[in-house]
């Protein structure tokens, strides 16, 4: 599986880089707010995303680890961030707590 994260990692920085590389950072926003249907994708991705920073959140303190680092990087450059998070952590698929694992 760490094999994998690399590899979706690496792809969708290099995916986000040419990106960037051909509207520039602020050209990549300024195309989201064109249109109502790049509105709805963003608010989506921000809610998504907002969910994602929570988790790392608890996670990171949970384990000791810095959260700030990756607080920018995934409001700038979105899964980038959550994606380093995981491909850093020591144990890269977290394990279930238990008090997670009963069914109600």
């Amino acid at each position: 599986m760490r094999t994998l994260l690399i590899v979706v990692t690496a792809v969708f920085c290099a995916f986000t880089a040419w990106i960037v590389s051909r509207t520039g950072l602020t050209g990549f926003y300024a195309q989201l707010a064109d249109s109502p249907a790049a509105w709805q994708v963003l608010t989506d991705i921000t809610i998504a995303l907002g969910l994602v920073l929570i988790w790392m959140w608890r996670d990171a303190r949970a384990h000791g680890r810095a959260f700030w680092p990756y607080v920018p990087l995934t409001l700038v450059l979105g899964s980038i961030g959550p994606l380093l998070y995981l491909l850093l952590r020591p144990d890269t698929w977290p394990a279930v707590d238990a008090q997670h694992t009963s069914v109600a």
